[in-house]
């Protein structure tokens, strides 16, 4: 029976958390140990003096199934706002607006896609005929995962202007990853679930809290047989005739931690993870003594930031930048410089506005580098010793290294371990 079958989870992120909260539902005792004294992971929020921020800003889309039903679970969904206005602004100011209109998917885009103004007459044909070929190669071209992104672009002829301003804007941002590295099934598998497969998918949900406080004591108040240690780091499993006995007590092992520190935590599983590398994001947090904008987010054309979001009355804004190495050795001076001069480009109140404190935060591993040939490298949540399982985006879900991907490897490796179901299906 589940509850006479005790289940140790290691790391508090968002796969291990997936992992308790499935596992709990379903009556298992289960307890979390995390060497922070919060949860999270790197979607988390913490203390800058006197203010809470997030570590970088993370959003999710409608087509997050398994997402979304994590925070129902938890019972703070609502604290999620999804907004149906993609924003883009050229440098200049100009901006554009993307939404859907009365056509059903897939062309639920066509009013306002021609209607945009960063892109000429040739590039949206480019675009529209690539999203065609999305919808069509999807799940069916069996050599995605061993071409770039950049190469499938290519082949479909994209107009340089097509490519850097709308997809490089979208992909880039989505799996954190330059086009000529990231692996082709990733950004079609965005790009269709996000902008093909159903009329609503796209939507942006951005957290109306700190991410911190999704994980409260209070969310998890319904799923009694879930307990936590915090501060309380593990360094290596025992394992003694094939399956795991320490160094804490319990029937079964769940490992959600990050692919490097697999190896020294369970080295008799053998892993090859060689080929996984790490790719960074920076977020920018500037306080300004004045609205600098009154938009709720916007994507920032033909600059090092990519999207802005407004996090109080335009005088808090966090700027983000995926795939950021450029930034990774900048000193924290010159990254703040240059950010002023970018925003100032696209919002002029920047100018006349003093800043009265800045904050960057650098990712440095903020997410595997999903490059061709990594998807066959990805380990299935059950693994050689047997009440050993894997959690983690980096372990074989079928999505990329998000929020989303996490969600699942838990429901996943809860799967593996309990034999029910907890996997929500995409919304296709």
């Amino acid at each position: 029976m589940a509850e006479n079958q005790t289940v140790a989870v290691i790391g508090g992120g968002l796969a291990g958390l997936a992992t308790a909260l499935a596992l709990g539902s379903a009556g298992y005792p289960v307890t979390v140990y995390e060497a922070r004294p919060f949860l999270g992971g790197r979607a988390t929020s913490y203390a800058v003096n006197d203010i809470t921020i997030d570590n970088c800003q993370h959003i999710l889309l409608r087509c997050c199934t398994n997402l979304q039903d994590f925070y129902k679970r938890l019972d703070v969904a609502q604290q999620i706002h999804f907004y149906k206005e993609f924003y883009w602004i050229e440098p200049g100011g100009r901006m554009s607006v993307m939404k859907r209109g009365m056509l059903p998917a897939p062309l639920h885009f066509t009013g306002s896609f021609a209607k945009l103004r960063f892109l000429s007459p040739c590039d949206k044909l480019s675009v529209a005929s690539g999203l065609l070929a999305v919808k069509y190669e999807y799940g069916k071209r069996a050599d995605l995962d061993e071409i770039t992104m950049a190469d499938w672009l290519r082949e479909k002829k994209q107009t340089p202007r097509a490519i850097e301003r709308f997809w490089r804007q979208v992909l880039v941002s989505a799996i954190n990853e330059e086009l000529d590295k990231m692996a082709a099934a990733h950004g079609l598998q965005v790009l269709y679930l996000g902008f093909l497969a159903n009329a609503d998918n796209y939507e942006m949900g951005v957290p109306r809290v700190p991410l911190g406080e999704l994980y409260t004591a209070d969310a998890w108040k319904h799923y009694e047989t879930v307990k936590f240690e915090y501060r309380t780091p593990v360094e290596r499993l025992v394992v003694e005739n094939g399956r795991v006995t320490g160094p804490m007590k319990a029937d079964s092992y769940v490992l959600a931690v990050p692919f490097e520190r697999v190896s020294g935590l369970a080295p008799e599983l053998q892993l090859d993870l060689s080929a996984f590398e790490h790719s960074p994001i920076t977020g920018i947090h500037l306080w300004f003594d004045r609205s600098i904008t009154d938009l709720p987010h916007a994507t920032l054309l033909d600059r090092t930031i990519q999207w802005m979001y407004n996090k109080q009355d335009g005088k808090h804004l966090q700027l983000v930048v995926s795939a950021s190495r450029s930034l990774t050795e900048m000193a924290r001076a010159d990254v703040i410089e240059m950010a002023l001069k970018e925003l100032a480009e696209f919002f002029p109140n920047v100018k006349q506005a003093k800043l009265e404190r800045a904050h960057v935060v650098k990712e440095v591993r903020a997410t595997y580098s999903a490059v061709p040939g990594l998807e066959k490298r990805r380990p299935l949540q059950r693994t050689t010793i047997s009440n050993l399982f894997l959690a983690g985006d980096w372990t074989k879900t079928g999505w990329p290294a998000t929020m989303e991907g996490a969600v699942r490897s838990g429901y996943l490796a809860a799967e593996a371990l309990s034999g029910q179901k907890f996997l929500v299906r995409d919304a296709e």
